[in-house]
């Protein structure tokens, strides 16, 4: 960028208008809690203002100092260059109406999960009670977290076999006061022998191999762990459907993420009654499957687990 463009920058909307107008340029991927280039420059532009991200569209007309505008323009150059999430360069992504700490050690918080949340998980739960729940591969704890947070009278474990991302996990819990959540190092269920739950959500690695191999440079930045799963993305989702009945109440429910791996889900288990959930946006890849259900096709998912 020259100076004369630089110096012909001067409120805050230049800056976003300009930022946009270079992502899009640059042909960036956006799917990392922003998806189009306007809401990831504000983002960006915000934060290196110390802004809060709600501010009002009267602020836009407002004039940004020389140092300012540096730290702006750097946080572009970054993006643009590395092809950095905007939330890792922040290093904060928002959830379930919550701000999370964000970093490499997980994922960006992104799933549509939090619209579950918000809504109590009805219809699914059918005004069953709630008093244990578990967010299996909890990575940075956003689930667990949020799930704590929204329902302050549930007791909420947030399990993961990654180290680094229980770290970041512990400090979000302890930055979000989040008393009612326990984090466990598991692998999968390996590590929670004897404890059982009304509510298993699960958003594992699913993304297949191919898919994995293809993805855009910005995904290189996130942990390989929590993405690659397999010829068919389903590694851990056919052992988590095997193992997750014995810690199911019996009337439990599990709900589980698959994405685009839904399509193999419904070719291998044809016979399973999944609840494809539908969002705001459209169906997602999320189901929702009863205990019972999952019981009483336990032999052929046991079957197709222990082929992986």
């Amino acid at each position: 960028m020259t100076a004369q463009a630089a110096a012909e920058l001067h409120t805050i909307i230049d800056l976003i208008r300009y930022g946009a107008s270079r992502f899009n340029a640059a042909g960036l991927t956006f799917g990392h809690s922003y998806d189009n280039a306007l809401d990831e420059a504000t983002s960006l532009v915000l934060h290196a203002l110390h802004l809060p991200p709600d501010l009002g569209p009267a602020y836009g007309q407002a004039r940004v100092l020389g140092d300012e505008k540096l730290q702006v323009l750097a946080l572009f150059e970054r993006r643009i260059a590395e092809r950095v999430p905007a939330a890792y360069l922040i290093g904060e992504a928002w959830f379930a109406g919550l701000s999370f700490k964000s970093d490499a050690r997980a994922l960006v918080p992104r799933s549509p999960i939090a619209e579950l949340i918000l809504e109590g998980f009805e219809p699914w739960l059918a005004g069953r009670e709630v008093t244990r729940a578990l967010d299996l591969c909890t990575g940075s704890g956003c689930i667990a977290i949020a799930m704590g947070h929204h329902h302050p009278n549930w007791q909420v474990d947030g399990s993961d076999i990654n180290d680094a991302a229980l770290s970041l996990a512990a400090e979000n819990k302890e930055r979000l006061l989040a008393h009612n959540v326990e984090l466990v190092k598991s692998d999968l269920f390996d590590g929670l022998a004897g404890r059982t739950y009304e509510l298993i959500v699960t958003n594992p690695p699913y993304v297949t191999n191919d898919e994995t191999d293809a993805l855009p440079r910005e995904y290189a930045h996130e942990p390989e762990l929590a993405l690659r799963a397999g010829d068919d993305g389903l590694d851990l989702v056919l052992k988590i459907l095997r193992d997750a009945p014995d810690h199911l109440t019996e009337d439990g429910l599990l709900i589980c993420e698959v994405g685009d791996s839904e399509q193999h889900v419904t070719r291998l288990l044809p016979e399973l009654d999944l609840a494809w959930i539908e969002f705001k946006v459209g169906q997602m890849g999320i189901f929702a499957v009863e205990a019972a259900e999952l019981r009483a096709h336990h032999a052929r998912i046991a079957e197709l687990a222990a082929q992986r």
